[in-house]
């Protein structure tokens, strides 16, 4: 674990003192020949009704965001009893590299939980102790590890259903009940909800979630429409639009090329609300929202593939107005995590050195529904490096076949060593909410199957 909890639990505390806690900073996207970004943009005073409402939210005695001291002992030592690794420990501690059973290993120098997951998990796990007697609930998976939620449903937390359309059945929440908020947020709806009920409130939001909120917030009093990078049917990027007045989603290069193109040309306004029906505010209307734009992102989305977003809008406002207008057209903000930017460098380093390395492939590790495992996994895939995306250690069979998730999506079975005979050299990292006791037990699957090999011989 890379942080205690009292640790990144009080990081946090003195980070929320403020109402304007993670306020992002601007990032100049035009030339410094621009005095001030949207000089002549009438800015509204304060901040939007929603944001205004969340901070009243959370100021309630039954919104809970900084944990129970009482309990933080005993959960910071089971935290790190189910989730910390010896293996992945000595493999720190000796350059990131192990060698065993004819396995060499290098795992990437960025790996694993970030201190977000970790205190939401935190939290969660306080929230329980706290609580002795009381019926708790999560309005969605606290993060997307099969571990974790696991374990959370084994301490009697109770998932609130899904119904599908993006609606959930909370009609089994009873008064004096607990309501966990999972570390991707909840939406600007749900928050308002639960205010209304007899409830306690416990929020595990992480941080960064919270600073791209405050994004969207200064979209909107800007007068701008909020162009997310993200899935819109994922947990985060459905919290974020719903703190926005006007917004529209795109999910890849694809889309936004689409979007900037739409700036520029116009076009088939019919077809593009088609595409865009499950991803757009309500009333969008592109020949309107789309002549004031800012740009904010799901916080695991692709880093080069946001930044590169970022300036394919910039341009279409510039060629549509020209350079020295552009500055009243688009704005952008850096919102991309810290946590899942340094695991794609670290994956990236272990991608460039591949070849001086020998690697015969990097295993990447985390939720099959994690985005920024996801992620992880395309930056080997598009280098023409062998690699995997698994989700459990028991992925890796012992008939040396592997359960893996393809970049599309599609869950495969294939054959795994290629030549048990030979000594592997691998790669290995793991995603955002992927907790170090995971990687130790998939790489213990590996070195089982050379074990075995090797008694055969």
């Amino acid at each position: 674990m890379k942080f205690s909890t009292a640790a990144f639990l009080g990081m946090a505390a003195a980070a929320a003192t403020t109402t304007e806690a993670f306020q992002p900073t601007p990032v100049r996207t035009l030339s410094s020949s621009s005095t001030a970004l949207f000089s002549s943009t009438q800015e509204k005073p304060g901040m939007s009704k929603k944001k205004e409402d969340r901070l009243n939210f959370m100021k309630s005695d039954r919104f809970h965001r900084r944990g129970f001291k009482e309990v933080r002992g005993k959960v910071e030592s089971d935290v790190q009893e189910q989730y910390q690794s010896a293996l992945v420990n000595d493999m720190k501690s000796a350059n990131y590299v192990i060698e065993k059973d004819g396995v060499k290993v290098y795992l990437a120098k960025d790996f694993g939980f970030c201190w977000g997951v970790e205190r939401s998990i935190a939290l969660a796990y306080e929230a329980v102790e706290h609580y002795p007697g009381k019926t708790l609930h999560i309005t969605n998976e606290l993060i997307h590890n099969p571990e974790v939620n696991d374990r959370l449903t084994g301490m009697k937390v109770n998932l609130v259903q899904k119904l599908g359309e993006g609606k959930k059945d909370f009609s089994k929440i009873n008064d004096g009940d607990v309501v966990i908020l999972p570390a991707f947020g909840a939406s600007y709806e749900e928050m308002d909800m639960l205010n209304k009920r007899n409830v306690e409130v416990v929020d595990t939001t992480c941080p960064w979630v919270s600073k791209v909120w405050n994004t969207v917030d200064m979209h909107q009093r800007k007068g701008l429409t909020s162009v997310i990078h993200g899935k819109y049917g994922h947990e985060e990027t459905i919290a974020t639009a719903s703190f926005c007045e006007d917004y529209i989603c795109v999910k890849d290069m694809k889309e936004a090329e689409m979007v900037a193109d739409y700036i520029v040309n116009g076009g088939d306004k019919e077809a593009f609300l088609k595409h865009f029906e499950k991803a757009t505010s309500k009333g969008f209307d592109p020949d309107v929202h789309l002549k004031n734009v800012g740009l904010a992102n799901q916080t695991t989305m692709y880093k080069k593939e946001t930044k590169a977003i970022g300036q394919l809008l910039q341009k279409a406002m510039m060629k549509k107005y020209g350079p020295a207008e552009v500055d009243q057209h688009y704005a952008e903000f850096d919102t991309i995590c810290d946590a899942t930017q340094e695991r794609q460098d670290a994956v990236t380093e272990l991608v460039e050195n591949a070849e001086e390395l020998g690697l015969d492939f990097i295993l990447v590790i985390g939720g099959f529904d994690s985005s920024n495992t996801a992620h992880l996994l395309e930056i080997p895939q598009l280098a023409g490096i062998r690699s995997f995306h698994i989700n459990r250690a028991d992925c890796i069979g012992a008939d040396n076949t592997i359960r893996h998730r393809k970049v599309n999506g599609e869950i495969v079975t294939e054959p795994f060593l290629l030549d048990m005979d030979k000594d592997v050299v691998m790669g290995v990292t793991s995603g955002a909410s992927t907790p170090d006791a995971a990687v130790q037990d998939s790489l213990s699957q590996i070195f089982l199957l050379k074990q075995l090999q090797k008694e055969k011989n």
